[in-house]
């Protein structure tokens, strides 16, 4: 069976072609960063419009890399929420139109469960269960999964999520947007001891995350500085402030890993979500799990920012499970807000 998935959820138009026997077959991606950089965020009308112009040359694309006819495709998966909702319609429309014209059968997917089973498509993926750390722009969880569709929410953020953490901060010290491969960048070549940044939560007895007051830290930091203003700071101090914001936001990550999977018995942590590509965050899990003797396995760095591979495979894993979903109601709504402990299991 091949599935072509599309993810139009934020700023990413993904679509990919994935074959239930051969693997990955391709795919195409087109990030927006560019054009909403000059904002310092997502601009959520101008998002919607990209992806109309974007979703039908990548679709040609990815026919083309794969070298078969649309004719092929014998599913199609979309990113069904959570998301912008305006986004979210354009890549539903698309793909549920182009089901109706080929009269193939179409499934909305979970935005998050493309993540959690996103490390599933590198050469070396884990079994279940594992515990899962989804930490992504918005989203900041920690996760039991027993399956496809199985999931038990241990933890979250109660206030902003990891990424939103490293894009805000960024911000304050003047690294425009997207902020979290900028600040990790600039983290590298600072003082770990310049400056000591709180830990929020770092020993509670939840799974619970919290970032504001993190974010807030950063913010005084910055003002109480000698010069008052952020063009001024020295690039050195800059890399200092960032290099302690860093390691702040990843001993809680880890730690809270540590803990779950203590608490749960299990000894495989699996990394998914666009902050899963931090350098720091992975050495420190890399070397937590050497100490504590479990595994951490990674999605490739492709697949760690919003992809359509990832909407492809989970799509392909459900109907694979569940023929029964292969429906051919072309009708189409989107979830903007959908907690992922509403899915079924497959």
């Amino acid at each position: 069976m091949i599935v072509l998935g599309v993810e139009s959820s934020c700023d990413e138009t993904g679509l990919a072609l994935y074959d239930t026997e051969r693997g990955l077959l391709s795919h195409a991606l087109h990030s927006q960063v560019a054009m909403h950089e000059e904002y310092g965020g997502v601009v959520p009308e101008l998002a919607s419009r990209d992806h109309i112009r974007r979703a039908l040359p990548l679709l040609d694309e990815v026919l083309k890399r794969a070298d078969i006819p649309m004719s092929a495709i014998d599913a199609i998966a979309y990113t069904q929420g959570p998301g912008l909702a305006g986004a979210l319609l354009v890549g539903s429309s698309v793909a549920c139109s182009l089901a109706l014209a080929l009269d193939k059968p179409v499934l909305g997917v979970h935005h998050l469960e493309g993540h959690l089973l996103s490390p599933l498509l590198a050469s070396e993926r884990p079994d279940f269960p594992f515990l899962a750390l989804l930490v992504s722009g918005g989203h900041t969880q920690l996760m039991r999964v027993d399956g496809v569709g199985r999931y038990t929410l241990l933890g979250e953020t109660l206030d902003d999520a990891a990424g939103e953490a490293f894009d805000k901060s960024a911000k304050l010290l003047g690294l425009g947007y997207p902020g979290g491969p900028a600040i990790s960048r600039l983290a590298e070549f600072g003082d770990p001891t310049a400056y000591t940044l709180p830990r929020p939560m770092l020993h509670s007895k939840d799974f619970n995350f919290s970032f504001s007051g993190l974010k807030t830290a950063v913010l005084t930091v910055v003002k109480n500085h000698e010069q008052k203003v952020v063009a001024n700071i020295c690039e050195q101090d800059k890399a200092n402030i960032a290099r302690g914001f860093v390691d702040a936001i990843v001993d809680v990550l880890t730690a809270k890993c540590v803990n779950a999977l203590r608490h749960t018995g299990l000894n495989r942590l699996v990394i998914a979500g666009g902050v899963g590509a931090n350098k720091q965050l992975r050495a420190s899990l890399d070397a937590a799990a050497v100490k504590r003797r479990f595994k951490v396995y990674y999605p490739e760095l492709e697949f760690c920012t919003d992809n359509g591979a990832m909407i492809a495979f989970a799509g392909a894993l459900r109907l694979a499970r569940n023929p029964a979903l292969a429906q051919r109601d072309y009708a189409f709504n989107v979830r903007p807000r959908w907690p992922l402990d509403e899915l079924e299991a497959a």
